[in-house]
């Protein structure tokens, strides 16, 4: 495709410029943030230089010569993330190494360097029509390739991005986000957002716009604020502004999540994306090895939790180097979005009602004594990167419960030691908990209705076939390798029924 002639994007930008939304001080979402939570899910496609050098991040000096996927089918990304419900498309277009999947002007770091000179952002766009699904990209702030980078102007690599952005905004149709990543590389400032996103905006008016890290714990502190403590308004303040949407890859929301932040002085609305990993070793860029993805029960929770509450959710699904995504990742995140029943056209699906958030809770022992750090509350708390920590292995957390409302349901995420998988992102995660029990207080006894003797996995879910009512639930550690910690045990009146 070709880019545009300076005059008619010159006309272009000055219509769409009087047509854009740009973010105002608000308590509730404009129509741009709306679209984006209505689209709620997408699949992230991780997918560049660094798929055929086994790494998650490289540093730009790899050869573009070494890109060369033998059985480039764009198609059937699209077509697997339509299958599996997914909304939207989120393409990685260049990552922190510059490297470009598209024929850029600007860079000869690009596919028209490789074998396979294929435009990649061209296909991935022109498929997202035919399946009918809408397209995002994102684009790394930092590029540790093109000279532009180190130039002591900071301008100079911002009238770079400018220009990429171009091609990426006027050449491909319709964009409902540009993500943004790699900020913390630089001083806020050089990067001049208010330019960026004004820009955008002008070529893209309902683009939502996001950088990684969005908030900050305190102005200019470069201290990012994680996702457990957003739960005041107008407690904390952008690191990155402007922008439509809040980002902390990869961390998970707060079930209590709350959405005003503080920009000299006024308040802005910002949902919240969620970004995870098909593969249950954490990686975004596929590796040459076969590995295993997350369990079904996992995929479930975690996609209840990230869409919850206004917020969206990513899913990242890789292609290998051959320039498919494998076989077995096609059916688990297939295989999810036929468990979750997700229709196109209709609100994405629920979990049920939580009746354990922010319960009164106890437990036998805690690590240190240290409530603060390690309480039993933190396992009840909405929180994800909060849990409970024991002091020994036989272990109990007892939680108090409204007798009048029922469950059917408990999903429990288990706090696990976890081993390095060499290459700065991927872990193997290590269960601690080897045998549990549920029990329930019922006719002034403990009623045992669930024992199991096997690892937890990352992410234990039990259903019941009906609903149980009590006043106490208590959940008892009979062996473990260490002493138990859990982030969050979740009883919940769940609505989904068919399955165990």
């Amino acid at each position: 495709m070709r880019v545009f002639s300076s005059l008619v994007l010159g006309l272009f930008f000055i219509y769409q410029s009087a047509n854009s939304q740009i973010i105002q001080p608000s308590n509730r979402p404009n129509k741009t943030q709306k679209l984006l939570i209505e689209r709620g899910y997408g699949m992230f496609i991780h997918f560049g230089v660094n798929t055929f050098a086994n790494k998650e991040w490289s540093d730009g000096t790899l050869p573009a010569t070494i890109y060369n996927p033998v059985n480039l089918d764009c198609d059937q990304w699209v077509r697997v993330a339509r299958d599996a419900g997914f909304r939207y498309v989120l393409l990685v277009t260049k990552h922190h190494d510059g490297f470009c999947l598209w024929d850029s002007k600007y860079t000869e770091y690009d596919v028209a360097s490789s074998p396979v000179k294929t435009d990649v952002v061209a296909e991935v766009a022109k498929a997202c029509q035919k399946y009918d699904l809408e397209l995002g990209i994102y684009y790394s702030l930092w590029d540790r390739n093109h000279p532009a980078y180190t130039d002591k102007n900071p301008n100079v690599y911002v009238d770079y991005m400018i220009n990429q952005l171009t091609e990426l905004l006027m050449n491909y149709g319709a964009i409902c986000e540009l993500w943004f990543d790699g900020g913390w590389d630089r001083e806020v400032a050089d990067w001049d957002l208010d330019r960026v996103y004004k820009f955008v905006k002008g070529i893209q008016p309902h683009c939502a716009v996001g950088v990684n890290h969005t908030i900050e714990l305190e102005p200019c502190s470069r201290e990012f604020a994680l996702p457990d403590s957003m739960i005041v308004d107008n407690k904390y303040t952008f690191q990155y502004f402007p922008g439509d949407f809040r980002l902390w890859d990869p961390k998970i929301a707060h079930k209590l999540d709350e959405k005003q932040y503080i920009h000299k002085g006024e308040s802005y609305y910002l949902p919240f994306e969620n970004t995870i990993c098909l593969s249950k070793r954490w990686n975004w860029f596929q590796k040459d090895d076969f590995r295993p993805v997350r369990e079904l029960d996992e995929l479930e929770e975690l996609f209840y939790w990230c869409t919850d509450n206004g917020n969206t959710l990513v899913m990242n699904v890789p292609p290998d180097n051959t320039g498919r995504i494998r076989e077995h990742e096609v059916n688990a995140i297939i295989a999810l979005g036929l468990r979750l029943n997700i229709e196109k056209g209709k609100p994405l699906p629920r979990n049920g009602k939580f009746i354990s958030l922010k319960a009164t809770v106890s437990a036998s022992s805690i690590i240190n004594d240290d409530e603060v750090m390690f309480g039993a509350q933190l396992a009840v708390d909405g929180g994800m990167q909060t849990r409970w920590a024991a002091s020994d292995t036989l272990s109990i957390l007892e939680i108090n419960l409204d007798p009048k409302k029922p469950f059917n349901k408990i999903s429990i995420f288990e706090f696990q030691d976890s081993k390095d998988g060499g290459d700065g992102f991927s872990n193997y995660r290590i269960n601690r908990i080897q045998s549990y029990s549920i029990e329930i207080f019922k006719n002034k006894e403990w009623q045992t209705i669930y024992m199991d003797d096997k690892s937890m996995g990352d992410c234990k879910v039990i259903r019941f076939p009906y609903s149980y009512q009590t006043s106490k639930l208590r959940f008892r550690v009979l062996k473990a390798t260490a002493p138990p910690s859990i982030y969050e045990i979740n009883v919940i009146q769940s609505d989904t029924k068919g399955y165990f």
